[in-house]
């Protein structure tokens, strides 16, 4: 799927989210940028670590919708995320998604985030997806 099918794909099938994630990139990543809003914040101003997990979440999904097609019941069977640093306040967030391992009925992966403009990894995500039967 490209960059326009994932969006739209995003936007049919989880409307109620959409609006917050850009795909801005596909290839042999997956780059997800999360529009920051004053929903995403905790206390203190920074984006809350379910925000981030969600980036995450939402951007090894469509990494791996990317190779195997509309497969919308593939889900999440496992995910540990490790927040590094604070990000930095203001900015949006970007998720850059790599698949390591891709069978025929699980996928495993990593999601790196950070910063907007910056290099920095703000957390690390590393997930296992289960791709339900073809028929």
């Amino acid at each position: 799927m490209t960059r326009d099918d994932l969006q739209a794909f995003l936007g049919r099938e989880f409307p109620q989210v959409a609006e917050d994630f850009l795909v801005e990139a596909t290839g042999e990543e997956v780059t997800l940028r999360l529009r920051v809003a004053e929903r995403h914040l905790r206390p203190g101003g920074t984006v809350s670590g379910p925000s981030m997990f969600a980036l995450a979440d939402v951007t090894f999904y469509l990494a791996l919708l990317s190779r195997i097609g509309e497969v919308a019941l593939a889900v999440t069977t496992n995910c540990s995320i490790d927040f590094m640093r604070k990000p930095v306040a203001g900015r949006d967030l970007i998720a850059r998604a790599r698949i390591l391992k891709l069978g025929r009925v699980l996928a495993v992966g990593d999601v790196l985030i950070t910063s907007e403009s910056e290099t920095a990894p703000v957390a690390r995500a590393s997930l296992t997806y289960s791709i339900p039967p073809k028929g």
